[in-house]
């Protein structure tokens, strides 16, 4: 890898660790203020991915400072399972829906964290000639798809009740 490659390279995998940190810290926040104890246990587990991605990336990074390659055995661990129409809270939230506007706004800025993420790994992987790299980018963004697939599956599934108890009109 020649060193225009490796700047270029390193400075995104700042800016990701950056980002893996602070969706760490928010999904932590959302964790501990949602009353939802389905909600709780998935905001712990996405920050915990969160903080498997860092790591993930903290090694890429000093891998390539040192060797000056990406290290095609390191492996991401950790995935929560999203699957099913209401991936991060439980019905119970629906019943009091009408109060949920902490729950709605995690949704909201989890979403955009997501896609933003999403939309950089791509970018990076795209940027990249690297095969190792270009692969441990594409693998961060189809994470982080997921991740966003399901938040707006969830707020899709509750927007309607949401905005039709709180008297969101027209809407």
């Amino acid at each position: 890898m020649d060193e225009t490659s490796r700047a270029q390279i390193s400075a995104g995998l700042l800016k990701a660790i950056q980002a893996e940190q602070d969706g760490y810290h928010f999904y932590l926040m959302a964790a501990r203020n949602t009353e939802d104890r389905q909600g709780r246990e998935v905001f712990e587990k996405l920050a915990q991915e969160e903080l498997d991605h860092n790591r993930y990336l903290r090694h890429q990074y000093e891998h390539i400072q040192a060797t000056g390659a990406a290290d095609p055995d390191f492996k991401l661990e950790h995935k929560v399972d999203l699957s099913g129409e209401s991936p991060i809270f439980s019905s119970v939230l629906r019943a009091r829906i009408k109060q949920a506007h902490f729950e709605m706004s995690s949704l909201s800025i989890a979403i955009q964290l997501e896609l933003s993420a999403m939309s950089f790994y791509k970018e990076q992987a795209g940027a990249s000639a690297d095969p190792t790299v270009k692969r441990f980018f594409q693998e961060l963004a189809s994470w982080e798809g997921t991740h966003y697939h399901a938040l707006l599956r969830q707020q899709e599934s509750l927007k309607g009740d949401y905005w039709n108890d709180g008297g969101f009109s027209p809407f």
